[in-house]
């Protein structure tokens, strides 16, 4: 059975609290595993919800600062541990391959042979997983960042009504799967088009410390789930300015743009109790009118319902409207 879902570890910022772990996402969609910014604290999170090292086929480090990256060396040490026979790659800017190399022999362990590394570079690299795209693409912030995007090749569903009507079944829809026309014993030709209608592949979208840019932007470009970081409330809007973060508002604004299905909202400043995060919620809806998630540690978030290609989207744009710029 597959499944979609994102599984949340880890909530903070740069301070943990109480309530919040450092960063940590895994991202289940079908037999891929993707761990976004492993912080401190990853490995027991993962216990905690009830994942294993075994889940995980990519890491993902959107920027080597300690709230998003601390946690790889436990991590990488428990696939190790744990015996996992798959490749695991790992995707991180190459400007910080000094830090990866560091976190990567953090200490004496049996090291393993599965991890790949797979820095990223320019303005945008796609990487192949499996039968999904990986995008990465930088982001605005202090030291070198990217953010992620995941998308699945589109498709076509099939019609039962349009297959029968048309002496269609068995082995002979998978023929016409696979050749996009067949001939039934009337003689006739009947294509694909006629018995399926377009199904837009599913996509996702990580945006993690960062201020407005384009490349936020064309990464959640019509995203069925987008995940994204508002660090602070609109009062501080100066203070996410100078530090290369999101308010609220912001991800709102983002999301909106974008026609974004559903909009998880994360990376809280310690400043703000649990008590007041109501008010990020608050403030992404003034501009989106879609569904907001408050991201909370050991949550799962369930991808979106697949969606045809003649349904419509919240937010959506008018056709061939590009999404706004940052300015």
């Amino acid at each position: 059975m597959s499944v979609r879902e994102l599984v949340v570890l880890g909530t903070a910022s740069a301070v943990p609290t109480r309530e919040r772990n450092h960063n940590g996402y895994l991202l289940r969609w079908d037999g891929e595993g993707f761990l976004f910014d492993p912080g401190e604290g990853t490995q027991r999170q993962m216990l905690h919800a009830g994942v294993s090292a075994h889940d995980i086929t990519w890491i993902c480090v959107t920027h080597f600062h300690g709230d998003h990256c601390l946690g790889l060396p436990g991590v990488i040490q428990r696939i190790a541990r744990d015996n996992v026979p798959h490749p695991v790659q790992v995707a991180y800017p190459a400007a910080g391959e000094e830090y990866w190399r560091r976190l990567r022999h953090a200490s004496a362990f049996a090291d393993t042979e599965v991890i790949v590394p797979r820095p990223v570079s320019g303005d945008e690299a796609r990487l192949p997983a499996g039968p999904l795209t990986l995008t990465a693409r930088p982001l605005s912030h202090p030291i070198p960042s990217y953010g992620y995007r995941i998308e699945e090749p589109p498709g076509r569903t099939m019609l039962p009504a349009e297959l029968a009507r048309r002496g269609i079944h068995g082995p002979m829809i998978g023929e016409l799967q696979r050749k996009g026309s067949i001939t039934v014993p009337d003689g006739s030709v009947v294509t694909l088009e006629e018995c399926s209608v377009p199904r837009p592949g599913q996509s996702f979208a990580f945006v993690m410390d960062t201020r407005l840019c384009d490349a936020a932007f064309a990464l959640a470009d019509g995203v069925d789930l987008l995940v994204v970081e508002a660090t602070f409330l609109s009062a501080e809007a100066s203070l996410a300015a100078h530090y290369g973060h999101l308010t609220a508002a912001q991800a709102g604004r983002l999301a909106a743009a974008c026609g974004v299905r559903r909009l998880v909202l994360t990376h809280f400043s310690e400043r703000y109790p649990v008590a007041e995060e109501w008010r990020f919620r608050e403030e992404a809806g003034k501009a989106f009118s879609g569904e907001i998630i408050l991201a909370r540690d050991l949550a799962r978030i369930p991808v979106p319902k697949r969606r045809r290609e003649r349904d419509a989207r919240p937010g959506d744009r008018p056709a061939g409207e590009p999404p706004a710029s940052h300015g």
